[in-house]
């Protein structure tokens, strides 16, 4: 689509109150930017920042679908939606353009897959009770919308993955993530920890290692009972998988402060 046709799709939009009105509905959980990202949706020649129009156009379908919604889901659909706004904006500003295959094209008998998966992040948002996950969950829309070598069957897996990990999980992902500039513990973790903390914040590193997120895979008992290798964070790794979810999050922006508190958690001084 060019420059001249995206302008046209904005000036022609017909505000919906139901939409917007979802949008700004979000701001307990994504604060004051709320109002502004849904200007930016049904409202783009009043805001201050722009997103692409394919993409605003997904938001305004799937905000009307969902504006009946009550209660904490209705705050959380909208703060998703605000929040891939705001990284839409952010990768907008630095010149990411959108997808140019079939992403935003209706398909026979279907919608685009675009708004399939508008559809599924909002509906992940709604089922997340821990409301620190909805803004990685707006960020992964807007992310699959700038990136053409994700497919859909791809980030459905990818969705579905991270919906079953907490938020002390993505936080020690964040945490593998970022360590060749912020180095993480030598000391070794303790198998079987005294403390309930530590010892959940433990099984937290074995489940991200169980479901092949991280590497090394846990350890498997050896012949005639010999000792196990003692773990190092120092020594896990990303997986493939696990590259593709902290992308897809975004969870290199997630704040320093979850991952201390993650690696605190496991009861190891940082490095």
């Amino acid at each position: 689509m060019s420059a001249a046709e995206e302008a046209v799709d904005q000036s022609t939009v017909d505000p919906t109150p139901g939409g917007r009105a979802l949008i700004e509905a979000g701001s307990p959980v994504a604060g004051s930017m709320s109002q502004a990202a849904a200007a930016v949706v049904f409202e783009p020649t009043t805001a201050r920042v722009q997103v692409n129009g394919r993409f605003a156009a997904v938001l305004r379908t799937v905000a009307d679908d969902v504006c009946d919604l009550s209660g904490r889901e209705r705050v959380r659909a909208g703060a998703a939606l605000a929040f891939a706004v705001e990284y839409a904006a952010t990768a907008h500003r630095n010149g990411r353009p959108v997808r140019t295959d079939r992403f935003f094209t209706p398909r026979p008998g279907s919608r685009p897959v675009a708004e399939e998966l508008a559809d599924a992040v909002v509906s992940a948002a709604r089922r997340c009770t821990d409301e620190r996950r909805v803004r990685h969950l707006g960020y992964l829309l807007a992310e699959v919308a700038v990136s053409p070598d994700l497919d859909a069957e791809l980030v459905g897996r990818a969705l579905r993955l991270a919906e079953g990990l907490g938020w002390r999980q993505l936080a020690l992902l964040a945490a593998v993530g970022r360590r060749d500039r912020v180095p993480l513990p030598m000391t070794p973790l303790e198998d079987d920890p005294q403390g309930w903390t530590a010892w959940g914040a433990r099984e937290d590193v074995a489940d991200l290692q169980r479901v092949g997120l991280l590497d090394p895979a846990p350890a498997q008992p050896r012949p005639g009972g010999a000792a196990l290798p003692r773990l190092r964070p120092a020594d896990l790794r990303l997986t493939r998988t696990g590259v593709l979810v902290h992308r897809l999050l975004v969870l290199e922006v997630l704040r320093d402060e979850a991952v201390a508190a993650a690696l605190a958690d496991l009861g190891l001084p940082r490095s």
